[in-house]
């Protein structure tokens, strides 16, 4: 049947994908008094200054000297007089640099957030070759584990590891970033299954969805008079309703909005990273972050 509200839908949906594509330059009023370092300092320019031609850097994709070249360009184009740090300095400074992540406005009542982890490659053979030949020892990564909000897909916590750690291992300091009293429910595949994660959970009294391994038992006695454990109320409720009837009266699919923020990543910034030094490759990531997230959130032009 006809529904003329999934039409509007759909339109507005369209009209966000083609504002992907324009190119809108919103300057605050003091980022020219917040460019340049005050006397006393030995630097030229303020971490602002070091982060505006990178955010520009990172969402195009450019080189260093690409960025150098592109930021003075643009400034030109809007008549903003001031300097461009050179791409040498672009590049030790962003190690450096004080980055906050960006979250929004939070909502008033608290949310569910839906995590998960990717990998991030940052040299090595492309996927043809690896195919056909097989990787080598060169071919490096790097991990990173988000926490989203899954009511407006907007990215709470961003954790960058290298490729030993486990997803589990990560969990308590990525949920910490966002803080326990705004988080009523987390949502995680198999690989949050683990008593770290469970521990977290409990101590800060947030409802848990972590899909227990086939086979897994009870830590308590169904008769007993403690309180159940979260792990338990898992496994029964999967042992009454069978694993598949579970996911959906728990609403476990949720748990893929987190791998669409991951999706969003790679094809709107890239699958790799541009930084070599792991300091970088930090800053690298958490500026993607914040572009990911204030693009969640429109502007209109006053």
């Amino acid at each position: 049947m006809y529904n003329m509200s999934d039409t509007i839908e759909w339109s507005r949906y369209n009209s966000t994908l083609v504002d992907r594509g324009k190119l809108t330059l919103w300057v605050p009023q003091d980022l020219a008094e917040n460019w340049y370092c005050s006397d006393e300092s030995s630097r030229t320019y303020t971490d602002r200054a070091i982060e505006v031609p990178s955010t520009l850097r990172f969402k195009f994709c450019l080189t260093l000297r690409e960025t150098d070249g592109f930021a003075k360009s643009i400034f030109k184009w809007i008549g903003l007089n001031l300097g461009v740090p050179s791409y040498s300095t672009l590049c030790q400074r962003l190690g450096s640099l004080n980055l906050i992540l960006w979250q929004g406005v939070r909502p008033n009542d608290r949310i569910h957030v839906v995590v998960d982890a990717t990998g991030l490659k940052v040299y090595g053979e492309g996927e043809w070759k690896v195919r056909i030949h097989g990787h080598s020892k060169r071919r490096t990564w790097r991990k990173l584990h988000l926490a989203v909000d899954e009511a407006n897909n907007r990215i709470l916590g961003v954790v960058l590891t290298t490729n030993d750690f486990k997803d589990n291992e990560v969990f308590p300091v990525l949920m910490n970033q966002i803080g326990p009293e705004n988080v009523s429910r987390v949502t995680g595949d198999g690989a949050y299954d683990d008593k770290k994660c469970f521990a977290w959970v409990e101590e800060n009294k947030v409802k848990a969805v972590f899909p227990p391994r086939k086979g897994a038992k009870t830590q308590q006695h169904g008769n007993s008079q403690k309180k159940p454990k979260i792990w338990d109320i898992l496994i029964r409720g999967i042992r009454k309703l069978g694993r598949s009837t579970w996911k959906k009266r728990v609403k476990y699919h949720r748990r893929s909005i987190a791998e669409t923020a991951m999706y969003r990543f790679k094809i709107l910034l890239g699958d790799h990273l541009q930084s070599r030094k792991f300091e970088n490759q930090w800053a690298e990531v958490l500026i993607k972050v914040n572009i990911l997230n204030q693009m969640q959130t429109p502007r209109t032009c006053s």
